[in-house]
C-alpha cells in the first residue's frame, strides 16, 4: 500500500485548463493522455489489489503464528481484502469498457470522460472505502501483535513502556507521524478532483460539443 500513489496518478499529468482550453489542442493532445491515463489506472489497479492480496496472505500467516489469540488479525485482513477487491473490480470494469484503436473519436470522448467520472468517485469517497479500513486494520492487527508481545514480555514491560519519557514520547511521535501522513493523503487526494479531473472533464465535454455540434 502506498498512500501516495493516487494522488501521483493525478500529479503526473499536466494541468488541465478546463473550458478555457484550446480545441485544437485539445484535440491533438487527446489520444497521448487518453493512453497514459489508462496506463497509470492499470497499474494502480494491480499493484493495490495484488499486493493487498498479498498482505492478505501475510497477515493471515501471522495470525497462524501467535495461535489462537491472533485471531483478530484475520479480521485486519478482511478489511485489507476488500479495499485489494474494489481495484480488482475496478481492473475487470475497465477491461469490459476498452475500445479498440478503430474505435471513433466521439465513442472515445464518451469513455473518456465517463472513466474520469468514474475515478472522481472513487477518489471522492476515498477516506470511506480506503482510508477507514486500511486504518482499522493497522489498529487490530497492530493491537493483537502488541498485546500477544505483552503476554511474552518481562513483568512490568509494558506499564515501563509507556511512563519512561522516551520510550512514551517515540509513542506519540509515531503515532501522530501516522495520523498527519494519513491526513495529509486523504487531502492530496481529494485535491486532485478539483485540480486535476474535474478541469480535465470540462475540458473533453467542450470538446465532445465541439464535435456535435452542440452549443
Amino acid at each position: 500500500m502506498n498512500w501516495d500513489d493516487w494522488e501521483l496518478l493525478w500529479r503526473r499529468q499536466d494541468p488541465p485548463a478546463g473550458k478555457a482550453a484550446d480545441l485544437v489542442a485539445l484535440k491533438e493532445t487527446f489520444e497521448p493522455k487518453r493512453r497514459k491515463l489508462a496506463r497509470a489506472v492499470l497499474v494502480r489497479n494491480l499493484l493495490e489489489g495484488v499486493g493487498g492480496i498479498i498482505m492478505v496472505a501475510v497477515f493471515a500467516g501471522m495470525a497462524w503464528r501467535v495461535g489462537r489469540g491472533g485471531w483478530p488479525i484475520l479480521i485486519g485482513a478482511a478489511l485489507i481484502l476488500g479495499v485489494s477487491l474494489v481495484f480488482l473490480r475496478d481492473l475487470l470494469r475497465v477491461r469490459r469498457c476498452r475500445l479498440g484503436p478503430e474505435a471513433p473519436l466521439l465513442a472515445k470522448l464518451a469513455a473518456e470522460i465517463a472513466e474520469l467520472r468514474q475515478q472522481r468517485r472513487l477518489l471522492a469517497n476515498i477516506g470511506t472505502w480506503y482510508f477507514l479500513p486500511y486504518l482499522a486494520a493497522i489498529i487490530i492487527i497492530g493491537g493483537t501483535l502488541a498485546h500477544a508481545s505483552g503476554r511474552k514480555a518481562p513483568p512490568g514491560f509494558l506499564v515501563a513502556l509507556l511512563t519512561t519519557p522516551l520510550s512514551l514520547a517515540w509513542i506519540i511521535v509515531l503515532t501522530a507521524s501516522i495520523g498527519l501522513a494519513l491526513f495529509w493523503a486523504w487531502r492530496a487526494n481529494r485535491d486532485a478532483v478539483h485540480r486535476q479531473i474535474d478541469p480535465r472533464i470540462e475540458e473533453l465535454e467542450k470538446l465532445q460539443r465541439e464535435l456535435t455540434g452542440q452549443p
